[in-house]
């Protein structure tokens, strides 16, 4: 499973809040602790860690590409939101993956661990076909590790019970994607 972005700056009252997203981080914190060593047999969690993102901050943001200042690498906001912490502390969580120190980086795929292995080595090496994607947001950066999960050749499926989107135009357009990817969905969406 590949928990995405579940940091303090993209859940109520961070610098880039979506709703509901501290009710997911505690959904998702429930899920790992049920699911480690069960249904699962590794879990990995990807965090936004920008130092020098250029464009993508900025004080007038399209929602798009670029945004509010936001998970800057050792701020407060950078940090797993406070439900999710005991998964990551607690050993339940098998590694962690930086993105975006220096661009935008939506997918998990374009990070790394703290050895430098990116996500699709540190699978592969691990002989992993199939993920789940879960976190924040379904129509920003889960979007991109599950399109990303199927370009590097991964079987996978967005758990949209586990997932939060931050508008409901941009997530239908999403779920589209998927579609057409051949990214597998399960659950629901919740309500925004």
């Amino acid at each position: 499973m590949i928990v995405v972005d579940v940091q303090k700056d993209f859940c109520e009252g961070g610098s880039v809040p979506v709703t509901g997203g501290a009710r997911i981080a505690t959904a998702i914190a429930d899920l790992v602790e049920q699911s480690a060593g069960g249904d699962y047999r590794y879990i990995v969690a990807t965090r936004d860690h920008h130092i020098d993102p250029g464009g993508h901050f900025s004080d007038t943001p399209d929602f798009q590409d670029s945004f509010p200042v936001h998970c800057v690498a050792g701020g407060e906001g950078s940090e797993f939101h406070p439900h999710f912490v005991p998964a990551v502390t607690g050993g339940k969580v098998d590694a962690v993956f930086f993105k975006g120190a220096h661009s935008a980086s939506k997918s998990g795929f374009e990070g790394a661990d703290e050895q430098g292995t990116s996500l699709a080595d540190w699978l592969r090496e691990r002989g992993v076909e199939d993920v789940d994607v879960v976190g924040i947001a379904t129509d920003h950066c889960v979007r991109a590790t599950a399109l990303d999960a199927v370009a590097a050749g991964f079987r996978a499926r967005v758990r949209l019970d586990y997932s939060v989107g931050v508008a409901q135009d941009t997530t239908a357009a999403a779920l589209d994607d998927f579609r057409q990817a051949g990214v597998a969905v399960s659950g629901t969406a919740p309500a925004q």
